[in-house]
């Protein structure tokens, strides 16, 4: 569900002991619509404000930032930079919530400055305002054009966004309440009619209420107004006692909505999780979301150019099998021409077949031979000698085409694995010079003489303290193994699917069996196995890897190595991450 006002309540309830009082030690802006205040008391406040997932939180996520600080950031840095945040407040029943934060003008003068984020969809934005309501500046502006009955402009008055023409469900009474359901039109759900009279009743919160007086959540106005009032009290008292519960929803393992409350609307169809904080369940809800989006919008013309290359290598192999499977009966041709060569004497042109013993054959079973009756009997023979050294000859080129097609093959569908499991834009950047290295894609014009931002390898450490690296790219395995690595290093990989090179580094020292584990546990993390249960993954030193000469990136041998199979686990893939 979106957060949703009452939600969004809950949300600054929890936040308030945590922010209020803190000083503001840096301010970034990883993307467009996200930015992160990191407290010296700790933590790190991230207020989204895009338009698909606007949110205020704490995170622990480590978000990469562009080399280039943006100008809105630069703005937020030279306003609140060292300031205390004195007050987290929210406009009542509004998806509006701001941040009081005291901080020195440009004269040295303490001054109140509010960052307010306004989560109102395709509105949703982030706005900076001086203590007597005049906006600095905002991350979108609204002008007449965008936004004709309100503008969002620096030097304007700030005004609240205009509230929807619903009543409010907390100031509710019961009189009131089933006056109101009796205007509810015939055939339409309660569900629906409880979103459309109140505001800060979301869809989930109105199918939970329908649910629990009747039965059902898409039921239809009847005779049980007073059940229906009953749920509908409940939830009112809940939400004045600020009685919210963190829950998340799971369907297959997989989080699929969140709330405030313990739903009983999904019965077996999905699960409910109590997390510890509103704070981490929006973090871990949406970390899953970000990826998808990143991976949209950053690597949507990567994943579709390795997809249709991926495709269009699949189909050759295709035809290539086919065409190879014709020559199999090679054999055929060159005994026609050989039975033809035999029984010249007795042939004519113009001969449409010939019957002949097959003299190769125990009883000699007699062979019927079609003929090219435009040809003559030895220019039969030659075309069938000529078409049996054909075949020949395409078995031996089509069997080294298949070798290079199916590496190929398997290159491509790494490179969808690494796209899949990318975190940031370097990523994406990484991937992309390699696809325009590989001829997949054009290079881009004007971007020759810029400079390369070095990508690093993802970086944990284990249990013990060993450093353990894990490749985002095919071009950074090869680095990161045949480079980076020293000969005594631990090398793992998966066994037999797509994943990144994984280094236990050991200093020259034998690694615990521990310190193994993690890393095994990263391997297959980053890997096409991720949401396996249980998965193999091959363990050697890193003198035992070699890669093959003119083999595509990320492509090696080892030997000499051990399997040990474990499980994905997140929850580790966290705790060893270097923060």
């Amino acid at each position: 569900m979106p957060l949703d006002a009452v939600c969004l309540a809950a949300v600054t309830a929890e936040l308030a002991p945590r922010a209020v009082g803190a000083k503001i030690d840096k301010i970034q802006q990883p993307a467009r619509d996200q930015v992160v205040l990191s407290l010296r008391r700790g933590g790190r406040l991230l207020l989204c404000a895009s338009p698909s997932g606007p949110r205020l939180h704490l995170t622990e996520l480590l978000r990469d930032n562009p080399a280039q600080p943006p100008m809105f950031c630069m703005l937020l840095r030279k306003y609140l930079q060292g300031g205390v945040i004195t007050a987290l407040e929210q406009a009542p029943l509004e998806r509006v919530v701001w941040l009081t934060v005291r901080a020195a003008d440009e004269l040295g003068e303490a001054e109140d400055y509010r960052l307010i984020l306004e989560m109102m969809g395709r509105r949703t934005n982030l706005i900076l305002c001086r203590a007597d309501g005049h906006i600095v500046d905002c991350l979108r502006r609204l002008d007449l054009e965008t936004s004709p009955q309100r503008q969002v402009l620096p030097g304007l008055l700030y005004r609240l966004p205009s509230a929807p023409d619903k009543r409010s469900p907390l100031a509710e009474g019961k009189e009131d309440f089933l006056s109101a359901l009796s205007l509810c039109p015939e055939g339409e759900t309660l569900d629906r009619w409880l979103v459309d009279t109140y505001t800060a009743v979301s869809p989930l919160v109105a199918r939970e209420i329908v649910c629990r007086a009747l039965g059902e959540s898409d039921a239809r106005r009847d005779e049980r107004g007073e059940d229906l009032w009953r749920s509908f009290s409940d939830w009112q008292s809940h939400v004045m006692q600020k009685d919210f519960t963190p829950n998340v929803i799971l369907r297959d393992g997989k989080p699929v909505d969140f709330t405030y409350f313990s739903p009983v609307q999904y019965g077996t169809w999905a699960a409910c999780e109590r997390t510890e904080s509103f704070s981490a369940l929006l973090d871990s809800f949406y970390e899953q979301r970000e990826q998808a989006e990143r991976v949209r919008q950053r690597g949507e013309d990567l994943l579709r150019t390795a997809a249709s290359a991926r495709d269009r290598v699949r189909r050759k192999l295709a035809a290539q099998e086919k065409e190879l499977a014709g020559t199999r009966d090679r054999d055929r041709l060159r005994l026609w021409g050989e039975l033809i060569t035999a029984n010249l004497y007795r042939m004519e042109r113009g001969q449409a077949r010939l019957t002949a013993p097959n003299y190769y054959e125990e009883g000699c079973p007699e062979v019927e031979i079609p003929l090219d009756r435009r040809l003559s009997p030895q220019a039969n023979a030659a075309r069938y000698f000529k078409q049996y050294a054909k075949a020949k000859t395409a078995e031996r080129i089509l069997t080294e085409q298949l070798e290079k097609g199916r590496a190929e093959l398997t290159y491509l569908e790494s490179v969808l694995q690494e796209l899949s499991q990318a975190e940031s834009e370097q990523d994406f950047l990484d991937i992309r010079a390699e696809l325009e290295s590989g001829g997949y894609l054009r290079s881009r014009g004007g971007k020759r003489n810029a400079p390369k931002r070095a990508s690093k390898p993802r970086e944990f450490r284990s249990s013990a303290g060993l450093r353990i690296l894990v490749g985002r790219s095919n071009a950074q395995n090869d680095e990161l193994t045949c480079r980076t690595a020293r000969r005594g290093d631990l090398w793992l990989h998966t066994q037999k699917i797509h994943g990144s090179h994984v280094i236990l580094c050991t200093d020259g020292a034998e690694a615990d069996e521990r310190s193994v584990y993690e890393a095994a546990v990263l391997a297959a993390w980053f890997s096409q196995g991720r949401e396996s249960g249980r998965v193999d993954v091959d363990y050697t030193p890193v003198r035992y890897v070699k890669k093959p000469s003119g083999s595509r990136p990320g492509m090696v041998i080892y030997t000499d190595y051990r399997t040990i199979t474990v499980a994905p686990d997140k929850e580790m893939v966290k705790a060893l991450a270097v923060k």
